[in-house]
């Protein structure tokens, strides 16, 4: 059995390797004139990001890892072949940006409406209350730790976002009894709404650090978050990404009649269609933007409500096309975009606080959230338990990593810490979910 890790070994002694000689390379590539040079930069960067992402998610096959752990890992060791991308701070979060958007009007699309108004209820308690209880109890944790109270802040704001990123994979695998099958929905449909919280309260923070608010305790971070000018600004973000996400949903409304009508006169989709699926999130971000409200949750939200993979088998082409998009391209893309920020020596300084962190996320956080949470629904006490092992970070987290980061550098401990929660909670609890489902007798035998 230990024969089949051996080759994940091999692969990150050749991404040393190419880390290694990678110095020498790009002085090479840099010598190059003008526009050459710029060009070669980026295809090697992006040559990095296509061919280590695609070794990981191989090689991850039949392993207990996920193939974004060894995808975040790999970027770190690539963190000197990043260097191009390392000076190029905004690239990087245009880049962040746009893909999470996409993953985001995906995660609204996975959310079948038809099975939404059965979970609502837990679903926008565990997203919201719980959101802010994990919030807390994190930033408590963190406070605990020594971090000074804005990393401890932003940090617990970041990645109090759940991601469905390793769970839908683990919970296709689970063939739930009749009577729990709603957890499959709730945990995604959590997660989903989840991260356009997240984005919403770590927007928040950036604008209070900014603006120099005090959040060296947890009575002056509240005391901060409450503030008129505060709660304005997250109204504004919650009001005019919705409205976006509306605008967005008319979108792809209007594509859906296109596609209706052109499907009575032919069968099949044609694949430039696929164009305007991809642009429509990008331009829901672009909409809510302009107006200072949360793109994220304008993605998420035309998604939500345009729901239109679910409507006919004629969609299904379009729909299996961004899943194979945002599965090769995006999410190695998101992951392995740490390496640029964050070095082996960084991450090797803050193993102790990034261990303790993530195992207080996990054993402390979010039990505390889910059953203070849960307690006006009919969850039951197993299913809650189920719940608490539903704690992955991903590619949600590490896209709000980087953009805070590239905002506020001075907050150098942020995104290696985020890296380490990320890897502890991805390579832990997926493998644990079906030993635990099993455990607390949820599954069909």
């Amino acid at each position: 059995m230990i024969f089949r890790y051996l080759p994940i070994v091999g692969l990150f002694l050749f991404a040393f390797l190419v880390n290694a000689l990678a110095p020498l390379w790009l002085n090479h590539l840099g010598t190059l004139h003008g526009v050459e040079s710029t060009v070669a930069l980026a295809l090697w960067c992006l040559c990095l990001f296509l061919g280590f992402g695609w070794g990981c998610s191989k090689l991850a096959e039949n392993t207990v890892f996920p193939g974004f752990t060894l995808q975040l890992l790999v970027g770190v060791l690539l963190h000197d072949a990043f260097a191009p991308l390392a000076s190029e701070l905004r690239l990087s979060v245009v880049i962040c940006t746009a893909l999470a958007a996409i993953i985001l009007k995906g995660g609204g699309d996975g959310v079948e409406r038809k099975y939404l108004g059965r979970i609502a209820f837990p679903t926008l308690m565990l997203a919201i209350p719980g959101y802010l209880l994990t919030f807390l109890v994190m930033y408590l944790i963190l406070s605990l730790l020594g971090l000074d109270g804005l990393t401890s802040a932003l940090l617990a704001a970041i990645i109090s976002s759940t991601d469905p990123a390793a769970l839908i994979p683990t919970l296709k695998s689970l063939t739930f009894k009749n009577r729990h099958g709603h957890l499959k929905d709730l945990a995604v449909a959590e997660s989903a709404v989840n991260d356009a919280v997240g984005a919403i309260v770590t927007t928040a923070l950036t604008v209070m650090v900014i603006a120099g608010t005090s959040m060296d305790s947890a009575s002056a971070l509240l005391h901060g978050l409450i503030m008129p000018a505060n709660l304005l600004s997250l109204a504004q973000q919650f009001l005019f990404g919705t409205f976006a996400g509306v605008a967005g949903w008319a979108l792809m409304y209007a594509y859906e009649l296109q596609k209706t009508r052109s499907h009575a006169r032919k069968s099949g989709e044609a694949s430039y269609d696929f164009a305007f699926v991809i642009a429509v999130p990008m331009a829901t971000f672009l909409i809510a933007q302009s107006m200072h409200g949360n793109g994220f949750l304008a993605a998420f939200i035309a998604g939500l409500l345009s729901n239109y993979n679910h409507a006919a088998e004629r969609f299904h082409t379009t729909l299996h096309m961004m899943e194979i998009k945002i599965e090769s391209i995006g999410k190695p893309v998101i992951f392995m975009m740490i390496g640029p920020f964050v070095s082996i020596d960084a991450l090797i300084h803050t193993f102790w606080p990034g261990l303790i962190a993530a195992f207080g996320f996990m054993l402390v956080a979010r039990p505390v959230a889910v059953f203070i949470s849960l307690l006006p629904t009919r969850i039951t006490l197993q299913e809650k338990w189920f719940m608490c092992i539903i704690r992955e970070t991903g590619v949600i987290p590490v896209v709000l990593a980087v953009i805070t980061a590239v905002q506020l550098p001075q907050l150098t401990l942020l995104l290696p810490l985020t890296a380490w929660i990320v890897i502890w909670t991805l390579g832990v609890l997926p493998a644990l979910t079906p030993w635990c489902a099993n455990k607390l007798e949820l599954l069909q035998q």
